[in-house]
């Protein structure tokens, strides 16, 4: 009798038990691609070619807030010419949904600085795609947009 007990609440409780294991890897995958957004930025305002290098999946691909579009090839050389200087690079509002392989970042973002000497200063929202390729995540896209006011 205690044998069959025993049995019928493993039964019972493996869903639960499944469910939060499943809620700890998703917990997991969005805090670290998280931290992994953050280093983008960084890389990114520093001009660090090699880290946003290692971040970007090798079809990579970015739409910008005047609607081009980018290669991961092309990103790095637009963004590491020289003529952008990168004084304020903000994220705010952030929300992350995993899904198996793929996690989803939503935000607010707002840059500030010049080009070609100029004053620009952006105030955006946005949207990349990470993916665990090959046991490392990596961005795959991401879009810019100017919020209509």
């Amino acid at each position: 009798m205690k044998l069959r007990l025993c049995v019928l609440a493993a039964v019972c409780l493996s869903p639960f038990i499944a469910s939060s294991s499943l809620a700890q890897q998703k917990f997991d995958a969005a805090s670290k691609v998280l931290a992994l957004e953050a280093k983008w930025n960084e890389a990114y305002k520093r001009g660090d070619i090699a880290t946003m290098n290692s971040l970007l999946a090798g079809d990579f691909i970015i739409t910008v807030e005047d609607g081009a579009t980018y290669s991961k090839a092309g990103y790095i050389a637009h963004t590491s010419g020289g003529a952008t200087v990168v004084e304020i690079s903000d994220m705010t509002d952030l929300k992350v949904r995993v899904h198996g392989i793929t996690a989803v970042i939503t935000g607010a973002y707002h840059e500030k600085g010049t080009i070609k000497g100029k004053p620009y200063e952006y105030h955006d929202r946005f949207t990349d795609v990470w993916m665990n390729l090959d046991g490392r995540w990596q961005v795959i896209a991401s879009h810019y947009s100017v919020p209509v006011q």
